[in-house]
């Protein structure tokens, strides 16, 4: 029976992923700051723990799925949310490592988080995982968070990191804040709307996990950078027509660039700018996405 250390196991990836995983015969071990609510949300046939430290030594793990960290987009980019953003990320990762450095027994596979992030403003340009970044906040974020990750590449752990694009679900993350307004008809187009949003169903973004989890042998075993993302990335402008249009309401308003800039300041940029990211090497891999298109993805997300 696998076994299972997961770290962001009560956000929305990880809840769907649990879920799933539940399907096989597993035992979970889940890394919260709040066992109380961390059990209301995932039952009690977990082991929830506050420390990895204060596990024994001898503990093991076949898989450790790194998934925590505060939502970026939650809160204007202050410097104490800077520093939120980074210990919920680098600073975790580092205390995740440095423990499986400890472990008698390191475990066969980490699955680390990351982000499209990574690559920073990309324009129009498709971007896969040889691909370049432009240095700005987020790649410099992200960058840490992967780099601290793949010191777990020293124990002869297989690391595979995932840049995870923007995950449509019924249950929650950014397209649960956006329903009230396009059901009221005041849907916005973002600045020009040129700038491209790079999406993942929450179905396809758990089966790739599990992919990368289940293709461990040493013949065809995956490892490195990943990038968690639908083959068919859209701009802004067609993201806000296709919602609007899958919820039968107008769209004609527009955000403009210098209200968001003066609104929210260098936090805009994640709604001004924006990476068109390809999954090639998930693609080349031989994975298959349930949902590449996103009208057909918004059409089962929001009938869920």
């Amino acid at each position: 029976m696998p076994s299972y250390f997961i770290t962001g196991g009560t956000g929305l990836i990880g809840t769907a992923l649990i879920e799933s995983l539940r399907s096989t015969p597993a035992r979970f071990t889940v890394l919260t700051r709040n066992i109380s609510k961390a059990k209301y949300r995932l039952g009690t046939n977990i082991t929830f723990v506050e420390d990895p430290e204060k596990l024994p030594s001898d503990s093991y793990f076949d898989f450790v799925i790194n998934l925590a960290g505060e939502p970026i987009a939650d809160k204007p980019w202050t410097t104490r949310r800077k520093l939120e953003l980074w210990q919920s990320r680098i600073e975790l990762t580092n205390h995740l490592v440095n423990w499986l450095h400890k472990l008698e027994r390191p475990p066969k596979a980490l699955i680390s988080g990351s982000a499209v992030g990574w690559y920073g403003d990309g324009n129009n340009v498709e971007l896969d995982e040889s691909s370049p970044p432009h240095d700005e906040y987020t790649h410099q974020l992200c960058d840490a968070w992967e780099k601290a990750a793949l010191k777990s590449v020293s124990l002869g752990t297989r690391v595979c990191v995932i840049r995870t694009g923007l995950v449509l679900s019924a249950n929650g993350g950014f397209l649960k804040k956006l329903l009230l307004p396009f059901k009221l008809g005041l849907g916005a187009r973002l600045g020009n709307g040129r700038q491209y949003m790079s999406w993942i169903h929450i179905t396809d973004m758990v089966n790739a996990i599990r992919f990368l989890i289940e293709h461990g042998e040493s013949s065809r075993a995956l490892g490195g950078i990943f990038n968690l993302t639908a083959p068919n990335p859209v701009n802004n402008a067609e993201f806000t027509q296709t919602l609007a249009k899958q919820l039968n309401r107008p769209s004609f308003m527009v955000a403009p660039t210098f209200i968001l800039e003066t609104l929210l300041g260098e936090m805009s940029r994640l709604l001004l700018t924006g990476q068109r990211v390809i999954p090639k090497s998930l693609l080349e891999a031989g994975f298959e996405f349930k949902y590449q298109h996103l009208n057909q993805a918004l059409e089962n997300v929001l009938n869920s």
